[in-house]
């Protein structure tokens, strides 16, 4: 697998649980995917804490895994990776931005490494333990959340974890995303506890997988 390289212009890594705003600069990147970028900000302008659809595919791509998953993938990704793009949360899933082509090339990426294929091997059984990974590329659309943290009566709505904050983010492409899953996958003995991003979570609380699988 390829070595990858830290990138030192990220931002820090993202301690707290409260949600992240997208700065002037983010929300043109953002626009600058769909066919109208001036309209598209003149309506968040208008509505700066209504969610938003974004075309994937020319701009950036997203991987969706579910939220804990996520949450051991980031958590990897900037403990020992090369760090992440924007990050969101919608719907109980951890949609990660990446770099366009991402969606064509990660599922072949993740075939080559047996995932989700049953096995005896140890090491076999953790990959196939592991969640689908969605992936929206080309033709698809993601729910983005809104340029303004919102308020606590937001509930589970869309939240951003790493809000866009520079008019060209770096984007992790396939081989990073294939590095982060396979290794949130198979923890192995140098992973411990590390800081979350998340407040503890509800042991009695029940996540659904709602997206559409690619």
């Amino acid at each position: 697998m390829t070595a990858l390289t830290q990138h030192s212009d990220l931002p820090a890594y993202p301690h707290s649980a409260t949600p992240a705003q997208v700065t002037p600069a983010g929300a043109a990147w953002l626009a600058s995917a769909t066919a109208y970028p001036r309209s598209t900000l003149s309506l968040w302008e208008a509505r700066p804490t209504d969610p938003g659809v974004l075309p994937c595919g020319s701009v950036f791509d997203i991987v969706s895994v579910p939220a804990v998953f996520g949450r051991r993938m980031l958590d990897r990704l900037w403990a020992d990776g090369p760090g992440s793009g924007p990050v969101a949360t919608h719907r109980g899933r951890m949609l990660l931005f990446t770099s366009p082509g991402t969606a064509q090339r990660l599922p072949s990426l993740l075939a080559w490494e047996e995932w989700g294929r049953t096995g005896s091997g140890a090491e076999t059984s953790r990959i196939a333990a592991a969640p689908p990974v969605l992936c929206h590329g080309s033709g698809d659309a993601v729910t983005v959340p809104p340029l303004s943290a919102p308020d606590a009566s937001a509930g589970a709505g869309p939240r951003w974890l790493v809000a866009p904050d520079v008019r060209r983010p770096w984007l992790p492409g396939a081989e990073a995303m294939l590095w982060a899953c396979v290794r949130a996958a198979r923890p192995g003995p140098g992973t411990g506890a590390r800081i979350s991003i998340f407040p503890p979570a509800d042991p009695g609380a029940n996540v659904y997988d709602v997206s559409r699988r690619r």
